[in-house]
């Protein structure tokens, strides 16, 4: 027979891992997954964000260097909000919003 000791250890042990368990997100992983992604790619020089072309490189105007300094910009804020509403809907446990979101800020960055 066990010892009341080395029960209560195991019932500590189960509700430790149970208890961790339930303050994962459904998107826990998979953001962790996608940001030790973008930690490995830090050296490729072809990883990065990612936007459209816009209409004015279409017409065939070139850009100036105010002007790609400013659409990178907007690129690294939107791509920060889209991560941190994953990362809020994931502490929410919203597994469809969490999931449309870390969704688009994979079409954003290139690995």
């Amino acid at each position: 027979m066990s010892s009341p000791g080395m029960t209560a250890a195991l019932v500590g042990a189960v509700l430790a891992l149970a208890a961790t368990n339930a303050w994962a997100g459904p998107c826990t992983s998979d953001i962790a997954e996608f940001e030790a992604a973008i930690a490995r790619s830090q050296g490729n020089p072809l990883a990065g964000l990612t936007a459209p072309q816009s209409v004015g490189a279409d017409l065939g105007h070139q850009p100036t260097q105010a002007s790609v300094k400013a659409a990178q910009a907007r690129l690294k804020k939107t791509f920060a909000a889209t991560m941190a509403r994953a990362r809020r809907y994931d502490a929410q446990g919203n597994a469809p919003g969490c999931t449309r979101e870390l969704t688009a800020a994979k079409r954003t960055y290139i690995l």
